[in-house]
């Protein structure tokens, strides 16, 4: 599924941020979030038209009674109830009086703790941002392959989405091939590149593992045979 396509980031973004996207598809969303830009921009803009919405109705201060039902709920009768009852009460009771109040003040207490305990469990951990690298076109590549790339690496270095910065046009007996092009030794070949405007996706382990840069080569159909670039590089772009 192309996940940049602007209708669909939209219309996913709006169903993550007003929460209609539960369970299974919204952990989904949420891990494809750092691999593609377009969902995450798209997410930060509908989270930012909600944030105005909210931060334009007036609070609105709760009449005194309802903490008192709600004490009253939880703990049985309010303070002032209990207050009254101690002081009518034989000195035995009154002797109860002080015990009382104090298990009901570590009751508000605890519930208390448990609120706030929710509230950091529930809240989400801010995803870190992707890697952005621009892949410029070389001087050769200018005259053999008419576009540029973007590639954005998750934070993980566990997934790359390479897109076209315009439709890739290719002949039929060559290829473009993806490499991760290390600060010593021979690069790695990440796979082939997708023609057209279609991004190409890379899901593989420590993607950024001493890894400097990223090239694309001109290749024969299929891809190089030697596991290394044999032809000309067309772009290239540092991390």
């Amino acid at each position: 599924m192309d996940y940049g396509h602007p209708e669909r980031a939209e219309r996913l973004a709006a169903d993550y941020a007003v929460g209609t996207l539960r369970g299974g598809a919204r952990r989904r969303f949420e891990q494809l979030l750092p691999a593609h830009p377009a969902l995450a921009a798209a997410t930060a803009a509908w989270s930012a038209r909600l944030q105005l919405l909210a931060g334009q109705v007036a609070p609105v201060e709760p009449p005194p009674h309802v903490w008192a039902t709600i004490q009253t709920r939880l703990f049985g009768a309010t303070e002032g109830v209990a207050g009254r009852v101690a002081a009518e009460a034989p000195t035995t009771d009154r002797g109860r009086a002080g015990p009382l109040r104090f298990w009901r003040g570590l009751s508000a207490v605890a519930l208390a703790a448990s609120v706030v305990l929710g509230v950091l469990v529930v809240r989400p951990v801010p995803e870190a941002a992707p890697i952005v690298v621009v892949l410029r076109s070389t001087p050769e590549g200018v005259e053999l392959v008419k576009t540029g790339f973007v590639a954005s690496v998750s934070a993980d270095g566990r997934a790359l989405v390479l897109k076209p910065l315009a439709p890739v046009e290719i002949d039929a007996a060559h290829a473009l091939e993806l490499w991760a092009v290390p600060k010593a030794g021979a690069p790695r070949s990440l796979g082939l590149i997708a023609a057209g405007d279609a991004p190409t996706t890379v899901t593989r382990a420590n993607l950024l593992a001493d890894t400097q840069a990223f090239a694309v080569s001109l290749e024969p159909s299929g891809g190089s045979r030697t596991g290394k670039p044999t032809g000309p590089i067309v772009s290239a772009g540092g991390i």
